[in-house]
């Protein structure tokens, strides 16, 4: 009984991961309506931002975190660098557990 039980919940954990997994975004390289395409820097900026859009988004269907209408992947580490940045990357957390373990 508890196999089967333990069978079913990794089953259950392996396909709740698997719907988690990015699909291809077909808008990339293709124009927004005014002709403009994020970039790098746009990418840096809905990164910082990222948090409270999300936090918006909750509430609005006119806002999204992500622009679909991007370059592809210079959008992609401009937002990774700019979520990095607002959420301090986890180098913090890293230097106290050092310390911790020195005392």
């Amino acid at each position: 009984m508890k196999k089967g039980i333990m069978v079913l919940i990794v089953l259950v954990v392996v396909l709740s991961l698997g719907a988690c997994a990015a699909g291809p975004n077909t808008m990339v390289g293709t124009p927004a309506a005014d002709g403009s395409e994020a970039g790098f820097l746009k990418g840096l900026w809905h990164g910082f931002i990222a948090l409270f859009t999300f936090i918006i988004s909750l509430f609005s269907d006119k806002v999204s975190v992500y622009e679909v209408h991007n370059n592809g992947g210079w959008y992609d580490l401009g937002f990774i660098i700019g979520v990095s940045a607002f959420f301090g990357g986890g180098g913090n957390a890293g230097k106290r557990a050092r310390s911790r373990d020195r005392d």
